[in-house]
């Protein structure tokens, strides 16, 4: 399956500055931010600034550099909104869903790193 990157995304929108975000960190190749409709205390949402559509995209054209920066942005929102359990946080869920069946709702790349709760069983069994 083709990737195509529609540029009018909302994450798109929102790296060329047409839209506002709550920022918590940003980098030379990422971009984090609160979500507009958090579904824990602590929901972050941490996009890499290129035009990659989903996780298995990124994994498979991006650079090393973006590679890099983008997985440490991941870890450095876990420290900032203090989660990570070797420094006493209660953990976190970090997710990003892919396509049709993993109910991606924007097409761009998408880490959502959820805490501040016990976040339930992860998929239903049904």
């Amino acid at each position: 399956m083709p990737y195509n990157y529609d540029d009018e995304n909302i994450f798109a929108k929102l790296l060329r500055g047409e839209i506002p975000c709550n920022k918590v960190l940003e980098t030379e190749h990422s971009l984090a931010f609160h979500d507009i409709n958090p579904a824990a205390p602590k929901h972050v949402l941490v996009i890499p600034k290129g035009s990659y559509v989903t996780y298995d995209h990124f994994a498979q054209i991006a650079s090393s550099e973006e590679i890099t920066d983008f997985v440490r942005a991941i870890g450095e929102v876990c420290k900032i909104l203090e989660v990570e359990p070797s420094q006493g946080g209660g953990g976190f869920r970090a997710i990003s869903n892919s396509g049709e069946a993993g109910l991606q709702e924007v097409p761009h790349l998408h880490v959502h790193i959820l805490g501040g709760r016990n976040l339930g069983p992860m998929i239903s069994k049904s």
